[in-house]
């Protein structure tokens, strides 16, 4: 009897998705194969609004149930497969195997969400689900684990990149001069050039055409490295739809020096702005020095643990 990829109640587990497709091989997008089934089956699962989400997010946050788990995470099962796809060049096999992992992810997902952060919980899940795909995928690409040791990590993460970099230099990369520079055994590099000699496709290539991630980028070293790495990224999003939110409540002079003081990777002068407006540059650095102020205490109020964020806000 053919399992389904589809959530079982369990008394211990949010749900248990078993995969399908036992023949293996790629999962075809038309037809009636089993990713339609699968699609079938979660899609009659309601998708959530923003506010019911953010209302069964906060319950669940707050209570623990395993019911409204398990009614967040169905609504989201969709989400698993579309990113699946996306990596599903890198692994040859049972697409079923992605999508198992990806569920794993989403459910991780859940238990570590925090509503009161202001980011979508979709946006947050997204991580989880990449990074156990893919960690799946480097487990398991041609029955070898990858990344077992500190210095295979190593490797995997930086060979290429470091052989690019000897080459730009005009030295050959030859095993022993990488294992000098990154301070693995000479044996490691030469066993994980060996592995990964064949995979064709490159990891440092984006995730989807115009996008700046890149599939190595999801790639974690242990599960407390996802977390972190969840939590930088929702930290910057968090921050940036606060700051955009600031910065609409500005006119004239204060949002004009917010944006190209403050905002700016290179802002622009005290000096070439004081010339903008035709007052002097001390007088420029009494509006930023205000505005500074006046941002501090517009985060504070809808960023509880502030003193406690990255990102250099404590500078703000």
């Amino acid at each position: 009897m053919t399992k389904k990829y589809g959530p079982e109640k369990t008394e211990d587990k949010i749900f248990n998705p078993s995969p399908q497709n036992e023949q293996g091989g790629l999962v075809p997008i038309g037809g009636h194969g089993p990713l339609q089934q699968y699609l079938a089956e979660v899609s009659r699962y309601p998708l959530l609004s923003r506010e019911e989400e953010e209302t069964l997010t906060k319950e669940y946050y707050k209570t623990r149930d395993p019911k409204l788990a398990s009614k967040i995470v169905t609504a989201n099962l969709r989400l698993v497969v579309k990113i699946a796809l996306d990596f599903q060049k890198f692994w040859m096999q049972n697409f079923s195997d992605l999508v198992q992992e990806g569920n794993i992810g989403l459910m991780q997902a859940i238990k570590k969400y925090d509503p009161y952060k202001g980011v979508k919980f979709s946006y947050y899940s997204s991580f989880w689900i990449k990074a156990y795909i893919l960690k799946f995928v480097m487990d398991n690409w041609r029955l070898v684990k990858i990344g077992t040791t500190q210095a295979q990590r190593k490797l995997f993460y930086n060979l290429g990149k470091e052989k690019s970099h000897l080459l730009a230099l005009g030295f050959e990369p030859v095993p022993k001069l990488i294992s000098d520079r990154l301070n693995v055994p000479e044996k490691d590099v030469i066993d994980m050039e060996q592995r990964m000699g064949s995979w064709e496709l490159s990891m440092d290539a984006p995730v989807k055409d115009g996008s700046e991630d890149k599939y190595l980028d999801f790639f974690p070293a242990d599960v407390m490295s996802v977390e972190a790495d969840v939590a930088r990224k929702e930290i910057k999003a968090s921050l940036k739809e606060h700051l955009a939110t600031f910065a609409e409540q500005l006119h004239g002079k204060e949002r004009v020096i917010f944006v190209e003081r403050l905002l700016t990777e290179e802002p622009k002068t005290l000096q070439e702005l004081g010339t903008v407006f035709g007052v002097s540059r001390e007088r420029v650095r009494q509006i930023e020095t205000r505005l500074k102020k006046k941002l501090r205490k517009f985060l504070q109020k809808r960023i509880p643990d502030l003193g406690s964020y990255p990102e250099g806000i404590e500078d703000v």
